[in-house]
């Protein structure tokens, strides 16, 4: 999907129109892409910007050059989203654990979307392609989520609860919140 022309609010600085935080689970990826079409924006996902730059998958990077090197990486894509991109963005789970990050994230809407551990745990599964989560899956989860959730609070203009609710469910919650529904 291609970018809106400019409007005066591109213009006098790029900034997505939202941000998406929350633990892996919480569906960041498909509300963005719904929201994106909703609003007639594009998406764009940190996590998929890291891989695009790489040319390997997130848990190819962790074994091969451990999470330090990916967090780096991480932090440099999710500077040059808010910089850039004007639609729905969507940062991968660990992203705002960077101070750096969550500086850059002042100023702009930053919906967090909250995610239960249940609810986690039956959508990631047994979370092979998650590096985060070697070992024991779910008390792995729990410990992500408590000690994530409080930095995801303190960055987010606007938390939404994902658990027993469809990823459209949210995104229309999520343009309601804002004012911004488009017509359906």
């Amino acid at each position: 999907m291609s970018e809106p022309p400019e409007t005066g609010h591109e213009a006098a600085g790029s900034r997505p129109r939202v941000v998406l935080v929350g633990a892996m689970g919480a569906g960041k990826s498909t509300v963005a892409q719904l929201l994106a079409q909703t609003w007639g924006v594009a998406a764009r996902d940190t996590d998929a910007d890291v891989e695009a730059a790489e040319g390997r998958e997130i848990s190819e990077i962790f074994v091969d050059s451990g999470e330090p090197y990916f967090r780096e990486r991480e932090r440099a894509a999710v500077a040059a989203a808010l910089a850039e991109h004007t639609g729905v963005l969507s940062l991968g789970g660990g992203a705002v654990l960077d101070p750096v990050t969550r500086e850059l994230l002042a100023g702009h809407t930053v919906v967090f979307l909250r995610v239960g551990l249940a609810e986690a745990a039956k959508r990631v599964g047994l979370g092979t392609s998650r590096p985060m989560l070697l070992g024991n899956v779910r008390g792995r989860m729990k410990a992500l989520l408590d000690e994530r959730t409080p930095i995801y609070e303190s960055v987010a203009t606007l938390t939404v609860d994902t658990d027993q609710r469809t990823p459209q469910q949210v995104a229309d919650e999520i343009a309601r919140a804002l004012g911004t529904e488009a017509s359906r």
